[in-house]
């Protein structure tokens, strides 16, 4: 304990982006959060490559580091494994992770594929765990506000729902042909990669899909071989050796949701023009939003005015510290927080979960409801109908 708090030793399996990402938020956690009720300690850090080892010691400041999985969920001082490793590996270390007593918070889509997803979150509910999964754009102080006008009723009943996650970050052909490229390594494509996001924004916001009919495409069929220690953002030259891209660059929906509403979701990592276009659009009897996150401190807000006397047109608001979590980091509107900021709050969120020994959400049931409407998907593709979305988890 530190005072009258608790502290979490903390285990990171993958020390590549989304690793550091999440060991540089637990460690801001203190600085920013003076409410908080626990301390982290990086304790151990697991990656195949000596230099992010050598990094996450001497610039992160873990304790240790090691070449494998193992020793951290075996570590006696870690209280909480971060999987982050590639997606095919998730199952077999966030079930050991589970059956040791850790909790455990794991990057999305949680299992490579649906079947590997549905053991990991029974694994760890027979554990009796503590469970997180990595969708931070709920986090986003707009996105609060934008759930807390849809449950209030400004928007009044939800008609349409529009959700996207395009990037460009396998956009180019000479891209190598990194784990995200390959159904053995990382399951299916953006998908589970980003698509997840979309919906899973959209099952917060507006609740569960319960038909869907899908597409998909792979536009980029060939990439550059790896070299040593390569991930999807370096780039290969004309004439390196190729291999094949065995999961879909492009997916998209169209959906009805179980309270009636209408939406499509689409998600491209091959398109040109959007960086990291993660947007949505609600549409109600009464008002719309539309938000992105090329644009994540802005919101644009339709609201009907009753007198029909009123000019018509979207309102942008700006985010600021009226809105949840975003006086944590700058205070004032339109002092901007970005996308590593949400990692820290979705941290936060998690860790005091686990701190009060509470279910966090999203949790691995919510990514079982991911890979229900995910399942349903991919029955269309290959039916061209229209599927039913089953919800896969066991009780």
């Amino acid at each position: 304990m530190t005072g009258s708090r608790k502290v979490l030793g903390i285990g990171v399996v993958g020390f590549g982006w989304m690793g550091m990402a999440h060991s540089r938020s637990a460690a801001r956690i203190s600085s920013l959060f003076p409410e908080r009720e626990f301390d982290t300690r990086l304790v151990i850090c697991g990656d195949n490559v000596a230099s992010r080892r050598d990094q996450a010691v001497d610039g992160f400041g873990f304790i240790s580091a090691c070449p494998d999985w193992e020793s951290v969920v075996g570590h006696p001082d870690v209280d909480v494994v971060y999987v982050t490793a590639p997606n095919m590996m998730h199952e077999e270390v966030a079930v050991a992770a589970a059956q040791a007593g850790k909790a455990v918070f794991c990057e999305k889509p949680v299992g490579g594929k649906p079947d590997q997803t549905i053991r990991i979150e029974a694994a760890a509910r027979a554990a009796g765990v503590i469970t997180g999964v990595g969708y931070n754009y709920r986090w986003a102080p707009l996105v609060r506000h934008a759930k807390h006008l849809i449950e209030s009723g400004a928007l009044g009943e939800i008609t349409n729902y529009r959700g996207r996650f395009f990037s460009m970050y396998g956009a180019d052909p000479m891209g190598l042909l990194s784990w995200r490229f390959l159904v053995d390594e990382a399951g299916y494509g953006v998908s589970s990669d980003i698509l997840s996001h979309a919906v899973d924004l959209a099952t917060m916001l507006v609740g569960p899909v319960s038909r869907v009919n899908g597409t998909m495409e792979t536009f980029i069929k060939e990439r550059p071989l790896p070299k040593a220690g390569g991930t999807h953002y370096d780039r290969g030259a004309p004439g390196d050796p190729t291999g094949t891209v065995t999961n879909e660059d492009y997916a998209a929906a169209m959906v009805t949701f179980a309270n009636g509403a209408r939406g499509t979701f689409e998600s491209s990592r091959a398109i040109i023009g959007p960086e990291s276009q993660m947007a949505f659009d609600v549409y109600g009897t009464k008002g719309a939003l539309r938000w992105n996150l090329e644009t994540m401190n802005e919101m644009d807000v339709f609201i009907v005015d009753d007198s029909g006397q009123a000019p018509r047109g979207y309102t942008k608001v700006y985010a600021g510290d009226r809105y949840p979590y975003h006086g944590h980091f700058v205070p004032g509107d339109a002092n901007a927080i970005g996308y590593e900021d949400l990692k820290v709050i979705e941290n936060f969120e998690f860790l005091t979960a686990v701190t009060r020994g509470e279910q966090h959400e999203p949790g691995f049931a919510e990514a079982v409801d991911y890979v229900s409407f995910q399942s349903a998907w991919l029955r269309s593709c290959e039916t061209g109908s229209w599927e039913d979305v089953t919800h896969l988890g066991t009780s």
